[in-house]
């Protein structure tokens, strides 16, 4: 027995738009834990040396929405400034890129989030892809 064609075609045609929609339905949800996943990375543009951070609170657990700070100063004679700042994602990460090889003084990260704060330093002439974790502690008054 054979099926008329138009309904065939309908049929699957349906099916079609039904996965599609149902594609549609859980992607909004599904790029957005993608994207807090994703390593945030801020990129200097003037070198070749990277950062990488985690930065966590006094019980090791990963802070998200933590700011972190970095002024570079370089060039000849350290002429050249720059201010770099990035957010955490949820796992406590994120990424600073394209800074230089050598700085006036090296660089100084400094994390914050809620009253709390903590640091790292890191010289790019000796550590040019830099790890570190930053554990976050109360201002002092």
């Amino acid at each position: 027995m054979a099926t008329p064609k138009p309904i065939l075609l309908t049929g699957i045609l349906l099916l079609v738009a039904m996965r599609l929609s149902a594609q549609q339905a859980q992607t909004p949800q599904a790029q957005e834990a993608k994207e807090a996943k994703s390593v945030p990375v801020i990129d200097g543009g003037i070198g070749s040396c990277s950062a990488d951070l985690t930065v966590t609170d006094n019980a090791g657990e990963p802070v998200y929405n933590a700011k972190i700070r970095v002024h570079i100063a370089y060039g000849f004679g350290g002429w050249h400034k720059m201010d770099l700042e990035v957010g955490t994602n949820v796992d406590g990460k994120a990424r600073f890129a394209g800074l230089p090889e050598r700085t006036k003084s090296g660089l100084f990260f400094r994390a914050a989030e809620g009253g709390r704060e903590g640091s790292a330093f890191d010289d790019p002439a000796k550590t040019c892809s830099a790890q570190f974790t930053v554990a976050l502690e109360k201002k002092n008054p």
